[in-house]
């Protein structure tokens, strides 16, 4: 869409009208003495991941003309390839000088505004996905309905038959998500991991599932037969896939750039909002290149606003902005904040006298074992892939449990940071449930606990679905209107409490297509 459409002009141009006499300029004003631009914009979206890229999408073809700003880099503009995971290359990683991935830093690098980072907390690290697309960059992709019964218990005011028969099936189509071939999956040597993953589950007494995912199966069979450039057969996940995956850059944003009505600025970092007296909402945003360096301060004034910047970029907008500009903010901003039950284990010494977990790997999962009927060890588990390059005999799963104790995630003012109130005492059922899971899959198969990729064989503090602190209903109204609040929303994974007990993504985008679809048809932004 051509900028020119929108109402654009400069500090001089402008009256003092709101922004002259905010907080929010002087501060920007203070950084240079050069000539800031604001830009006026009827919707703005902050962040381009699910919620963002559904919001986009629907009012995109209501007609409406939105700009959405996105921190992380546009790959598929920029023309600059992703990483592997054997090696990671300046794409790899957020502003860093070594890689970040949960395994194997090894690598040293030139700060670039990179496609993965990773946020530190005292007793939990969180890796998102930065980029044009969010975390469906970076994702493995795994498109999980949840239990539903469990999404009933975690939204029992939502009409759980319609969305299991309207927006999930919505948002799969959507999301082009499909199934393995059964017979590549038993033919294909990478995919020993699973099939090795599946024979000692069972032989263990549990219950596997077949997992469905947004990579198309049909391209990675094709690259199988050297047709095309391998992407998952290739190492790629973490730092982005090359080809076969059906990121958000392919779906939904794709077709809301083919309305007009969208455009994307990225590299553009909000730094807060301020609340004006008229219910309007002033941004104040720095543009920056791809070294980190500040090339711009902006100032965007917009209407509405829809926070889609994923769990903790939204909490930290809110909060943040609280802190500077006595932004209102809701009590309950921050509560039920938890980590989808994340936590990883995995198991050494896998049928080290038969070829291990195999060479090589795809990093695509397709496989995973269901315990969700168990009333005392209530978890799902991805079969994980481990691509070292090498056979190292060694099983990793990614367990997602219930999360019985929430955190809350808080703004330090004298430090200027996010502070998150979850330790050790948060994650002890989910310890347990890994501890009775990698014995009775060791008791059943051999193998020992994997100290050789965690200390004392578990990773309590990986975090890859950070969910809560803006739940809907709680914080928000029904449909995502955040409370306090005129023309704010939220459409992110900020909505779900805590916990969804499959990977989240699926159902964080059907929750944003149910909001959005309901307060466009309340004229919300008419």
């Amino acid at each position: 869409m051509d900028r020119k459409r929108f109402i654009k002009t400069s500090v001089l141009a402008i009256s003092g009208f709101y922004f002259l006499q905010s907080e929010l300029f002087q501060a920007a004003g203070r950084r240079s003495n050069t000539i800031k631009e604001i830009t006026e914009a009827p919707i703005i979206i902050i962040g381009s991941g699910y919620g963002g890229a559904v919001s986009a999408l629907r009012l995109c073809e209501a007609g409406k003309k939105v700009i959405m700003l996105e921190m992380g880099l546009n790959w598929e503009k920029s023309g600059i390839p992703y990483s592997n995971l054997l090696k990671p290359g300046k794409s790899s990683a957020w502003l860093r000088k070594k890689t970040i991935a949960p395994f194997m830093n090894l690598f040293s690098l030139t700060p670039f505004t990179g496609i993965l980072d990773r946020l530190e907390f005292d007793h939990i690290n969180i890796w998102v996905g930065r980029g044009v697309g969010g975390g469906s960059l970076v994702n493995g992709g795994m498109a999980v309905t949840p239990k539903e019964s469990y999404f009933k218990e975690v939204f029992p005011s939502l009409d759980t038959e319609k969305f299991y028969n309207h927006y999930f099936p919505l948002v799969r189509e959507e999301l082009k998500v499909n199934v393995i071939d059964e017979q590549f999956l038993k033919d294909c040597p990478y995919y020993k991991f699973t099939r090795v993953g599946e024979e000692e589950a069972h032989k263990a007494g549990f219950k596997t599932m077949r997992v469905p995912n947004v990579y198309d199966f049909k391209y990675m069979e094709k690259e199988f037969r050297n047709e095309v450039p391998r992407s998952a057969l290739n190492t790629e996940v973490i730092y982005g896939n090359n080809h076969g995956k059906n990121s958000l850059d392919k779906t939904y944003l794709k077709k809301a750039m083919e309305t007009g009505n969208l455009e994307i600025l990225d590299l553009h970092k909000v730094e807060h909002i301020k609340l004006n007296n008229d219910k309007s909402y002033t941004l104040n945003a720095q543009q920056i290149d791809t070294s980190g360096n500040v090339i711009a301060d902006k100032i965007f004034h917009c209407k509405k606003l829809i926070l889609a910047a994923g769990t903790m970029g939204t909490l930290q907008l809110l909060l943040q902005s609280n802190a500077i500009n006595d932004f209102p903010i809701h009590e309950n901003i921050g509560k039920n904040w938890g980590n989808n039950g994340n936590f990883m284990t995995g198991r050494n010494w896998v049928k080290p006298l038969s070829g291990g977990t195999g060479t090589k790997q795809s990093t695509i999962p397709v496989g995973g074992i269901d315990n969700w009927e168990d009333q005392e060890h209530t978890f799902f588990t991805e079969i994980a892939p481990l691509p070292m390059g090498m056979d190292v005999a060694t099983a990793l799963y990614l367990l997602i449990n219930r999360v019985d104790k929430k955190g809350e995630v808080t703004y330090d003012k004298v430090n200027h940071l996010l502070k998150l109130n979850w330790d050790e005492s948060n994650t002890v059922k989910m310890r347990e449930n890994a501890k009775y899971f990698v014995r009775k899959m060791n008791k059943a198969n051999g193998g020992t606990r994997s100290h050789f990729l965690f200390n004392n064989g578990f990773g309590a503090d990986i975090c890859y679905h950070p969910l809560g602190g803006c739940v809907l209903g709680e914080a928000t109204n029904e449909f995502g209107k955040l409370k306090d609040h005129d023309n704010l929303y939220v459409l992110d994974g900020s909505l779900i409490p805590g916990t969804i007990g499959v990977n989240p993504f699926v159902t964080i985008t059907a929750i944003s297509e149910y909001c959005i679809e309901n307060l466009i048809k309340q004229n919300e932004f008419a």
